[in-house]
């Protein structure tokens, strides 16, 4: 089966209008440089349209039209992906999720919330968070991002090392399929073994599968304290080696975050702060914080931490005094992508090992850079063995279809396999990472993927091209 070629006419973009207004039809050149980018490397591909729908019932009408006229659709949520999920690379329509916005419903007795695709991560997070309740996924683009985009990618975040992934939240989806038809994929319920999971199927699936509509989350209360403290120390291994400790103590932290020195220093001259010191010879902060519902007993997981930080070489801890200071330290660490960026890093892996596996990880990135002659710079969820790696190539700034950066990676995903680990934590394979899928599947994993994908979507009109192509094999 090949992938989707029709072409969008005239006629075609006419029904568009029909069903959704004028005004929600874009195809002047503004709007369509806009839709054709996300945050991955500086890569740009045009869609022939843009159409933002505004209920499950109008995405239906429109995808009836593409599968009929077998239109290439890639769905788009904020475009804060980091491996081309959303980018249209075989133009066609980009259909857009930005105007289903709403939060539906924040069930208290139940500790659920239904909200659309739209609504952006922080917002969901603070309208629970007045009722008392908690959703704990927070990636990094959180004030930006789109809970729908969380749902494809199945996000992470800071939070995830005590918490989960947006996998361990998703009870339930409304999906419009390839089709149109309209679906809810399980139910509203905690304990489900009635058939196939399709909604953890649809979770992290990056718009292949179907178009999220409507979302249900389970919720959690919100703990009343929390504590954040920030350790310095003159190596990176040291740092890493830590972060196993401290989980082999009993104790689990909320977050624990890995910045390298560069990072840390990219991100504070972005942000013209001086929360956190930076004096010679430091290689590297764990931004680690405990929270629940008893203050004695994080001040207690405070000191035991300290403690076995004090076994790696660990300079002067600082503890964040008040929410000021705490929301500064976070500020600098989400920054950390942005600034490394903006510094000529554009090339970004997402690595993720057993967190004991960490200082391997990293000592082989470090070999890999130095061999290759690029810099790296280092920063992640610690926690759960979540690495972001950032390249700065002096020659090659995007890695997708470079034959010379392919190569060079490949001995870094290998590494990652031979560690137990995989090639993506929790910013999917989109385009960027298609190329390196047989380092951590065998073909069997594959087919059985590709016929998930062929039962979904039969025409192959649904983001195709990425994770993998079906006309490959």
């Amino acid at each position: 089966m090949a992938t989707a070629t029709g072409v969008v006419t005239a006629s075609i973009v006419e029904q568009f209008k029909r069903i959704i207004g004028n005004d929600f039809v874009v195809a002047d050149e503004e709007s369509l440089h806009k839709y054709g980018k996300d945050e991955t490397e500086n890569l740009l591909y045009l869609p022939a349209v843009v159409v933002k729908p505004k209920t499950a019932a109008e995405i239906s009408a429109i995808l009836k039209i593409c599968n009929e006229h077998l239109l290439p659709v890639t769905p788009r949520g904020a475009g804060t992906g980091l491996t081309g999920g959303a980018l249209p690379h075989l133009g066609g329509v980009l259909l857009s999720t930005e105007r289903l916005h709403q939060i539906l419903d924040i069930d208290e007795r139940n500790l659920q919330v239904t909200t659309e695709p739209g609504v952006i991560t922080e917002v969901l997070q603070n309208a629970v968070k007045e009722k008392g309740l908690f959703y704990p996924p927070d990636p990094a683009s959180k004030g930006s991002c789109f809970i729908g985009g969380n749902i494809s990618e199945n996000s992470g975040g800071p939070k995830a090392v005590k918490y989960g992934v947006v996998k361990d939240y998703v009870l339930n989806l409304e999906v419009v399929l390839a089709s149109g038809e309209i679906i809810w994929t399980g139910s509203n319920v905690l304990k489900n073994a009635t058939g196939y999971n399709l909604t953890q199927l649809i979770v992290g699936s990056e718009g292949t599968l179907g178009i999220v509509t409507k979302i249900v989350l389970r919720l959690i209360p919100h703990p009343k304290f929390d504590l954040l403290m920030l350790a310095p120390f003159n190596s990176l291994e040291k740092a890493s080696e830590a972060v196993s400790a401290i989980f082999r103590a009993g104790i689990t932290p909320s977050a624990m975050e890995l910045m390298e020195i560069d990072a840390i220093t990219l991100a504070t001259k972005m942000l013209d702060s001086s929360a956190v010191p930076l004096t010679d010879g430091l290689a590297a902060h764990l931004i680690i914080e405990v929270d629940g519902n008893n203050l004695d007993v994080l001040m207690h997981e405070m000191e035991a931490i300290s403690e076995v930080l004090n076994s790696y070489e660990v300079g002067e801890i600082y503890f964040a005094e008040d929410a000021e200071q705490k929301n500064e330290l976070w500020k600098i660490r989400r920054k950390a992508n942005e600034a490394s960026v903006m510094a000529g890093y554009t090339i970004e892996e997402d690595a993720v090992v057993p967190r004991a596996e960490l200082p391997k990880l990293i000592r082989g990135v470090k070999e890999i850079a130095a061999n290759n002659g690029f810099k790296v710079v280092c920063y992640g969820h610690a926690g759960d063995g979540n690495l972001h790696i950032r390249i700065n190539h002096p020659t090659i700034k995007n890695s997708y279809n470079n034959s010379e950066m392919t190569a060079a990676l490949m001995p870094l995903f290998e590494l990652i396999a031979s560690l137990g680990g995989t090639i993506s934590g929790e910013h999917g394979v989109g385009l960027i990472q298609k190329p390196f899928l047989k380092t951590v599947f065998s073909e069997t994993h594959l087919r059985l993927m590709r016929s998930i994908k062929k039962t979904f979507d039969p025409n192959n009109i649904l983001n195709a091209g990425k994770i993998f192509d079906l006309e490959s094999h």
